[in-house]
């Protein structure tokens, strides 16, 4: 299969197999019964490893050459290593994104593909993320806009800047010092959320549902932001590094830094805010 072949529908066909596996076990003890350590660094329970194998199996299916960047795998070639490295093809994903709130049975987890034509998170062309409890589909084509199910997403626009909600991620232990640290920051905000799945997080971000997204641990991977990166980006939303850079991260399973998420209006605002944090 070449280059013209992965395109969007088959990244949504590949959303929509692992929905069909996993529907039967969300929220069952099979759920979450644990595997193995996933490359990650979490644990890989059954959940993770069912849909991440749907997709595996689908790519050698259609006899696809590309390197397969996974939560639970790392990093993985399928088909001709030497087509894989002469093209730089890669599918990014995170199975369960969200796997928790999956085998708790709350609803809201997702899975996550991102395709790429290179090794930056700029290289990221195609995005499909699949809301597993309402079946709701994100999507994006790079300079094509994003949509959601059938309808193409609104560019995000300048909105009040009264009573922000934006959903924060914190090390829990280092709560304390890390309000105070961002104190500035946080100030600006009206109301906290903590979601559990980053993807669908910043998918509620693209459709103007929350005004930003904050992360402060050092634990994230591309994994949990690869399609998501490009549906902000193609709805018109702003993604800064925690020192008020442009994100420039390699597609791999390290980790990386702790990022922004915000609408256009904030960035300015923002990164005067970052800029002035010790």
């Amino acid at each position: 299969m070449n280059l013209s072949e992965i395109d969007i529908d088959f990244l949504k066909k590949l959303s929509l197999l692992v929905y069909d596996s996993i529907s039967p076990i969300i929220g069952t003890k099979e759920a979450a019964k644990i595997i193995k350590k996933g490359v990650g660094g979490d644990n890989s329970m059954h959940i993770d490893i069912i849909s991440e194998n749907i997709i595996i199996d689908e790519l050698k299916k259609n006899k696809i050459n590309i390197m397969l960047i996974s939560e639970e795998i790392g990093e993985l070639i399928i088909g001709d290593e030497k087509i894989v490295k002469e093209t730089e093809e890669k599918l990014i994903i995170d199975p369960i994104d969200g796997s928790n709130n999956s085998i708790r049975d709350i609803p809201f987890f997702c899975v996550s593909i991102a395709y790429a034509k290179g090794s930056t998170i700029d290289n990221v062309e195609k995005a499909v993320i699949l809301n597993l409890t309402t079946k709701d589909i994100f999507w994006a084509e790079k300079d094509k806009g994003a949509f959601f199910n059938n309808k193409k997403i609104p560019k995000l626009d300048h909105s009040s800047i009264d009573k922000l909600i934006f959903e924060v991620d914190i090390n829990l232990q280092k709560a304390s010092k890390q309000f105070r640290k961002y104190s500035s920051i946080f100030e600006m905000i009206y109301r906290i959320r903590i979601m559990g799945s980053t993807a669908l997080s910043f998918c509620l971000f693209s459709r103007g549902s929350i005004d930003g997204y904050i992360n402060l641990k050092n634990k994230m991977r591309v994994v949990d932001i690869a399609a998501a990166y490009l549906i902000v980006k193609e709805s018109g939303g702003q993604i800064l590094s925690r020192n008020g850079e442009k994100l420039n991260i390699a597609l791999s399973m390290n980790n990386i830094p702790p990022l922004v998420v915000c609408r256009p209006d904030l960035e300015l605002i923002l990164k005067e805010k970052i800029e002035g944090i010790k």
